[in-house]
């Protein structure tokens, strides 16, 4: 069972390679330009969150998965990574796991000599542990 959360990282982590999002009985794809903007989402992304909540997340589906968002929601489906390209999968708690993957339509992927899609992250935090770091070695 996932969270809300981790929903929507996985949304952001799949949006940066171009799958979309569809909502059931609506012929837009749903896709943000940029889904990541300094350490946040971006408001393009969370205009498109807002869509989904409001047509609910059991209509929305990304490209390729079978489970919809809501799914993800409820014990009998969980998130993990994709063993070929790291990248988060839905898979069944309980009984014959899907091989399917997002990726596996995806031509040339993983391309191992680019960075990975990234979640937003708080990197002042992280640069700010490295400085303390350094600063107790060398004191």
């Amino acid at each position: 069972m996932a969270s809300q959360v981790q929903i929507r990282r996985y949304l952001a982590l799949w949006f940066q390679l171009g799958k979309s999002v569809h909502i059931d009985g609506n012929a837009q794809a749903y896709c943000p330009t940029n889904a990541i903007q300094g350490n946040d989402y971006s408001p393009e992304f969370e205009a498109c969150w807002q869509i989904f909540v409001q047509a609910g997340l059991h209509h929305c589906h990304l490209d390729d998965v079978t489970p919809s968002l809501g799914d993800l929601t409820e014990s009998a489906w969980d998130l993990h990574t994709c063993a070929r390209c790291s990248m988060p999968i839905a898979q069944r708690v309980a009984g014959m796991a899907s091989l399917d993957c997002p990726c596996s339509n995806q031509t040339n992927w993983p391309v191992l000599e680019l960075p990975a899609p990234q979640a937003p992250q708080d990197w002042s935090q992280r640069i700010r542990a490295i400085g303390q770091r350094l600063q107790s070695q060398y004191s």
